[in-house]
């Protein structure tokens, strides 16, 4: 068996109210989801979202507040990191990170400065700098305090490989973007508004049917969206809420991720503190509530599988610790008892290597 290990990343720094210290790595049991301490990389600022390559040879991080990535060496016998190099992303608090299909580039979203950057990766994991910088643009919406700027918040590729899909907070859209690899830069195709203040932050697809699903933030909705696999333009057929009907507090969406059966979507909610499990309909794709629980900690921004997707583990940056919930045959939940204290964690990514677990 291979051994598997997850690589937590951090916010650091006072103004994001960060106690983390970089990025830790643990050792992973595959049985029963408990993690063992193996690394911490310090000297790192706010290396808040991850991204790992399919060789699972270099793993990448953003720095949040900063305008920066960085790229790490993978040990293959010990898991450990290495920092091999460092590329400027072109602007204020990169957020995101992704490969084109076939990871030549990495593409990196600047949510503070309204741009994307698309970074080459060099034969020896290293990145290279990016060529032109592609404005994210938009109509800014009506909140007055989360709304100031167009604030792309993901640049994920379609399961296809063909689209990268941009939700922007600040400007109530997710536009579709391709690739122009020849320049290195990202081309816009088309978009489809969302709901004034509703603050599209994350999208996941449907791992066979055309299907996306947005979590939108200000408002604490999920849409459901029909995709053209041709031209990436997205419908949306429907919009529910993303916390229980009954509650009524102030609450704002923030990860999700569809089940590689694709029977569910899971989502975050951050004040209602919950992982919300919704059913996927079998004619049309949109979505039903079927489960709410409670995270045991405050704002939990960032949730995966792992990936054998028996385990979901939410990572409650405010509450300083990552939790793990059993996914049961159905999809539902269950708590179990571990817990992880770490810093501010803000990303989560696995790693299988060589040696035995």
């Amino acid at each position: 068996m291979k051994t598997l290990t997850a690589y937590v990343g951090s916010y650091t720094t006072p103004e994001r109210g960060g106690t983390g210290n970089g990025i830790n790595a643990y050792r992973v049991d595959p049985r029963t989801g408990a993690f063992t301490h193996i690394q911490h990389l310090g000297g790192l600022e706010n290396p808040s979202f991850l991204a790992i390559n399919r060789a699972q040879t270099h793993l990448y991080s953003v720095h949040g507040d900063r305008s920066e990535a960085t790229a790490y060496a993978i040990d293959p016998l010990t898991g450990h990191l290495s920092v091999i190099g460092r590329q400027s992303t072109g602007g204020y608090n990169p957020i995101h990170l992704a490969f084109d299909k076939d990871e030549r580039f990495l593409v990196v979203t600047n949510y503070g400065s309204d741009s994307s950057a698309v970074l080459p990766v060099n034969a020896d994991g290293t990145l290279g700098p990016y060529s032109t910088l592609a404005p994210v643009k938009g109509t800014i919406g009506p909140h007055r305090v989360e709304q100031k700027n167009v604030r792309p918040h993901h640049n994920p590729l379609d399961p296809q490989g063909r689209f990268f899909y941009v939700p922007t907070k600040g400007a109530d859209s997710v536009i579709t973007y391709r690739l122009d690899a020849k320049r290195g830069v990202l081309v816009h195709v088309n978009e489809v508004a969302a709901r004034p203040s509703s603050g599209p932050r994350h999208i996941d697809f449907h791992p066979r049917r055309a299907l996306a699903y947005v979590i939108n933030e200000l408002d604490s909705t999920i849409t459901t969206y029909r995709q053209d696999r041709k031209s990436g333009k997205l419908t949306p057929l429907q919009v529910v809420r993303s916390t229980p009907p009954e509650f009524t507090g102030y609450s704002t969406g923030a990860e999700i991720w569809v089940d590689r059966a694709g029977r569910n979507v899971y989502v975050t909610n951050r004040g209602h503190d919950s992982v919300g499990v919704f059913a996927i309909g079998s004619s049309a794709g949109t979505l039903s509530p079927r489960q709410w629980v409670p995270t045991h900690g405050d704002t939990p921004r960032f949730f995966c599988f792992d990936p054998a997707q028996r385990f979901l583990y939410v990572a409650n940056q405010g509450g300083h610790a990552i939790l793990a919930y059993k996914v049961g045959s159905d999809g539902k939940l269950s708590p179990t008892r571990i817990k992880v204290k770490v810093g501010s964690p803000a990303c989560i990514v696995f790693s299988a290597t060589g040696g035995p677990v």
